[in-house]
């Protein structure tokens, strides 16, 4: 992959890298189309990572079906090379064994970061390691993880990347259910309650525009909203700063904020957020 990287600089192009763990979906295929936009070559990834999964949580179940993922982006077109190594290619002594980690510990306090120990040194470790497989000019990721895509652009800065990053709203269902890997795993119930997330998002955004100046008081719309779902288990609500993710309390005019919600229904875990710039005097 270096080699075939470094090959395809050489000849004038850039590249853009789209890091996926496969079972695609219409949200990496407007990863894609974005990609194929801010450059002239596209590299896919599919790579289900284990060090950003925890001990109790779906890495030998998660869905995967490469053949299925190579037809889809074979459809799409303008995708020049699929890389997917294999865990031992990333971890050849082993993940238990492996010693250097990219952490960032201020900004994995919070949000999804204090549920999931590890699960963000997981996620910047590889990256690192995708970006140093494929030596991309720009990486292209979805909001949908807001939480990573913040944490990589610090990654990028504080190491000196040479690296764009580009950032492709969040691409839902009809519904307003955003796309994961994980609602295949909903029950036909368990899918139709789900939209509360995104609508938990939306009431947010909406009472934050017109005026609301109390945290609390958009915290408790939101869960209200969730807990509407009576299949729904909250695991937060949140009103974070956009750029620390550190929670905020009292909104001031001109804050730009995340409002941010993660869910379990039944063993499935979803998250959905919206940006959302408090309004000036």
């Amino acid at each position: 992959m270096q080699a075939y990287a470094d090959k395809t600089r050489t000849q004038g192009h850039t590249l853009a890298l789209v890091p996926t763990m496969g079972s695609l979906h219409e949200g990496h295929v407007s990863l894609i189309r974005r990609a194929k936009e801010e450059a002239d070559h596209v590299t896919v990834t599919i790579f289900v990572n284990p060090t950003q999964f925890g001990p109790h949580e779906d890495f030998d179940s998660y869905p995967r079906n490469f053949d299925r993922d190579c037809a889809i982006l074979a459809d799409i077109g303008g995708v020049h090379a699929v890389f997917a190594p294999t865990e031992s290619a990333f971890y050849p002594e082993g993940t238990d064994h492996h010693q250097v980690w990219v952490t960032c510990p201020e900004m994995t306090k919070f949000l999804c970061a204090r549920n999931r120990p590890g699960h963000f040194e997981g996620v910047l470790t590889v990256v690192m390691k995708l970006f140093a497989a494929c030596k991309p000019h720009i990486g292209v990721f979805g909001l949908k993880d807001i939480q990573q895509f913040i944490l990589l652009k610090k990654m990028i800065h504080d190491l000196s990347l040479d690296i764009k990053m580009v950032g492709v709203p969040t691409a839902r269902e009809a519904s307003g259910l955003a796309y994961s890997s994980r609602n295949e795993y909903l029950s036909p119930d368990e899918r139709l309650q789900a939209r509360v997330l995104s609508k938990a998002v939306i009431v947010a955004t909406e009472l934050i525009k017109n005026g609301e100046t109390s945290s609390q008081t958009v915290r408790d719309l939101m869960k209200k909203t969730i807990q509407s779902a009576p299949l729904s288990r909250l695991q937060y609500a949140e009103i974070v700063d956009s750029n620390t993710l550190h929670p905020i309390e009292d909104l001031s005019s001109g804050m730009e904020l995340i409002a941010a919600v993660a869910v379990y229904f039944g063993e499935v875990r979803l998250i959905d957020n919206a940006l959302v710039s408090v309004p000036l005097d």
